[in-house]
């Protein structure tokens, strides 16, 4: 959990705001270190999570939070974090004689059934989101967590398995309607796109799409992208922040920001262009 990142959005560990869509998107560069942040925000608010970790192991994003001061080991044993690790349940869908058999499996491998069809579309990915938020049986103390929240890294990695650009925006649209609307949480997603901001052809172009639809659905943008000026040590990139508004349909931002940031080992540091230590 980064503080100064906590300040910039106006919000707390006390004061979560409900019903958020927060969609984090990077451009030649990395912002996972986003997605780190709100995992172990999250949990040390006490709100009820399902991650989606299409990308990274499970033993990546517990070594990270760890880092952080959060234990994911410790949060799936309270009942607090539903966690479906893509790549092995991509692995007991594809290759079942290679992989054991258990009701957590079998559950996560339903999730991952559309790698058989893609054409079939997410509904099993999102009703497996939707009982893991919606249901408190067999949690302790589920009474106690906070409003349920939906993460996911990488939304984008669908469309390399042969899920539709119209698909994944319906998965998000409903785990929006479920989740923000309904259950009154929150929903934090992360897509790339690794072309040029003006290319609008050949790959790329359907994680550009992705990109634009999700951003109209969506109330808060963070944008990570490389500096423009190249390489720099002490600074390791820009994050836009954008709060959204929507007025008759068209998507309409009421504040934009930006900074500059540099990771560190236990957290990150943001600051207003130009005003980093290592240039002043």
């Amino acid at each position: 959990m980064f503080t100064e990142l906590n300040s910039i959005l106006n919000t707390s560990l006390d004061t979560i705001t409900q019903g958020e869509f927060i969609l984090i998107s990077d451009r030649q560069s990395d912002a996972s270190f986003l997605i780190h942040h709100f995992l172990t925000f999250y949990l040390k608010a006490r709100c009820r999570v399902c991650f989606l970790g299409l990308v990274q192991s499970f033993n990546h994003y517990h070594a990270v939070s760890q880092r952080l001061g959060v234990s994911l080991l410790q949060a799936k044993e309270k009942g607090q974090l539903v966690f479906l690790e893509g790549l092995s349940e991509s692995l007991s869908v594809l290759s079942p004689r290679e992989t054991n058999t258990g009701s957590h499996q079998g559950r996560g491998g339903e999730a991952m059934d559309f790698l058989r069809d893609p054409a079939v579309g997410l509904k099993s990915l999102y009703e497996f989101v939707r009982s893991s938020l919606s249901s408190s049986e067999g949690s302790d103390g589920a009474g106690e967590w906070g409003p349920p929240v939906l993460l996911v890294d990488d939304i984008s990695v669908l469309l390399s398995l042969g899920v539709s650009v119209g698909a994944v925006l319906d998965f998000s649209h409903y785990c929006r309607a479920t989740v923000c609307s309904q259950l009154k949480g929150n929903v934090v997603m992360l897509t790339r796109c690794d072309g040029e901001e003006e290319e609008d052809d050949g790959d790329d172009e359907g994680s550009e799409r992705l990109l634009k639809g999700l951003t109209h659905q969506c109330s808060l943008t963070l944008h990570v992208q490389g500096l423009p000026t190249g390489y720099c040590r002490d600074i390791h990139g820009q994050v836009e922040v954008c709060w959204w508004r929507r007025r008759q349909c068209e998507g309409k931002y009421t504040q934009k920001k930006l900074f500059q940031y540099k990771v560190h080992d236990k957290g990150a540091s943001f600051f207003a262009p130009g005003t980093s230590s290592a240039v002043l």
